[in-house]
């Protein structure tokens, strides 16, 4: 079996990474692409750190259950299907849905720590990192937590300033560097993603022509 192909996106909250995603999944196959999300490896709401005023704090790799995302893209990586429950940021009206993931030549791994995770890190042939301006940022967090995952506004600007910059400028800003690619996405990342849409189909090409059967012997007229 060939090994697959992995690519990293990583960014900040509300860089845009969600919608990049959506967005790449749509140009191909899921026989030709597979990407997991660490968001569907956060640690049940009892299992999170609490700060000085006993708010679960959600933006620290130790939010993330790294032992179970390892073992599944180790899983992916041997050509296993898994399967697991999709997290709904505790939402209660939104129902969990069991999400499923087939190996495929190339995978993609997205997530805030993806980078971060020593072990994810050393698996990526390709690491992409999304940037955006902060106060973009804060204006998407806002509009997401407020309509996705109905959290007051006031709870949203306390997460952003007590958690997510903090998480940003210690585990996440010091990747941008080590990135490949870095795609900025103050106003669109179309050209990025189209970039990145263009290496893939690349990459494909040359996995389907080193499958090609090669004749083991030549004949001489």
């Amino acid at each position: 079996m060939n090994k697959p192909y992995f690519i990293g996106i990583t960014g900040g909250s509300g860089s845009g990474k969600t919608t990049f995603i959506r967005e790449l999944r749509r140009k191909f196959p899921s026989e030709s692409l597979c990407i997991l999300s660490q968001d569907d490896y956060y640690r049940p709401r009892d299992e999170q750190q609490a700060d000085p005023r006993g708010i679960r704090n959600f933006d620290l790799p130790e939010s993330i259950d790294i032992r179970r995302l390892e073992r599944d893209v180790n899983r992916l990586a041997e050509g296993e299907t898994i399967t697991k429950k999709e997290y709904t940021f505790n939402n209660p009206e939104k129902e969990p849905g069991i999400l499923v993931f087939h190996p495929a030549p190339i995978i993609v791994l997205e997530g805030l720590f993806v980078f971060y995770i020593e072990s994810i890190f050393k698996r990526l042939d390709l690491k992409i990192f999304i940037h955006a301006k902060e106060n973009l940022k804060v204006i998407r967090r806002i509009k997401r937590d407020q309509v996705e995952r109905n959290y007051p506004l006031e709870d949203v600007l306390y997460r952003y300033q007590h958690h997510v910059l903090p998480a940003y400028e210690k585990h996440i800003f010091p990747f941008m560097e080590k990135s490949d690619i870095i795609i900025n996405n103050n106003d669109s990342f179309d050209a990025g993603l189209r970039v990145l849409e263009g290496y893939i189909f690349h990459k494909l090409n040359l996995i389907k022509s080193a499958k090609k059967p090669v004749e083991s012997r030549e004949v001489v007229k």
